[in-house]
């Protein structure tokens, strides 16, 4: 339902504006949990991601990779669909059951639309909605498709406190049911960046991962850059700094952007 209210209001928007540009402001966007699309974003802009990580899970490393597509269907609405997947091996001294099962994680399918940009305060702020269908193990989806769904619905905002300095905040709960026991867990995320941004649009700045549930806080810092090889190619890199969970290792990442 909030899928189709904020597809709807989007399309209502476009429909009003649809002889004139909105007014988009650029904001520094996060390369570990990044925005289903820009902020503000115009009807046509689209944008293709691939991603590889590595996670040190003390028992275990987990090799991750991402496809996903973004693109404005209208003026300020965004949509998104995202293909994650996982290879999982046993870390030195440890058997090879302890590692889950390599899979495809699922299929991700977002929006975001956003519903104020302020000349004045130099900010922007969005609503959207993520659901993720999520892929059993391959060695399980012989008895069973999908393990379980996630529903993550968000809010955004994002000011330029100078032409150099961005700051954005990203959260909402995340629910995860599954399907095998019907149990579900919430969990609440707070995402908050600060970069620093060149004229060239080149950035360095920290991402902070926090997430709130019935356990104690998982809090990771994410150090990061981009850099920009032309108008369409960019690359990210950020590592990843466990500060509250000790369950897990250092992490690294790296993201390709293409605006075709």
């Amino acid at each position: 339902m909030l899928l189709l209210l904020t597809v709807f209001l989007g399309l209502k928007t476009a429909a009003q504006t649809a002889d004139t540009k909105p007014l988009k402001l650029h904001h520094a966007e996060p390369l570990y949990t990044d925005l289903i699309r820009d902020l503000g974003a115009r009807k046509g802009e689209h944008e293709l991601n691939i991603g590889f990580g590595v996670n040190d899970e003390k028992t275990y490393y987990s090799y991750t990779g991402f496809a996903e597509y973004e693109f404005a269907i209208a003026n300020r609405l965004g949509l998104e669909v995202e293909v994650p997947f996982e290879v999982n091996t046993a870390a030195p001294g440890y058997d090879k059951t302890v590692a889950p099962g390599n899979r495809v994680e699922g299929i991700k399918l977002a929006t975001q639309y956003t519903f104020l940009v302020s000349q004045q305060w130099q900010t922007s702020m969005a609503v959207g909605y993520i659901q993720e269908m999520e892929f059993s193990p391959f060695d399980q989806t012989s008895s069973t498709l999908f393990s379980g769904t996630r529903y993550n619905p968000i809010f955004i905002a994002a000011t330029r406190l100078t032409p150099n300095i961005h700051t954005l905040l990203y959260t909402g709960p995340e629910i995860e049911q599954d399907f095998a026991t019907g149990h579900t867990t919430t969990t609440m995320a707070v995402n908050a960046n600060l970069h620093y941004v060149f004229a060239n649009g080149n950035f360095v700045g920290v991402e902070t991962n926090m997430d709130f549930s019935a356990e104690k806080p998982d809090i990771v810092l994410r150090p990061q850059f981009k850099v920009a090889f032309s108008k369409s190619v960019s690359l990210g890199v950020l590592a990843g700094i466990p500060v509250s969970n000790q369950n897990h290792g250092l992490s690294a990442m790296t993201r390709m952007i293409w605006v075709p």
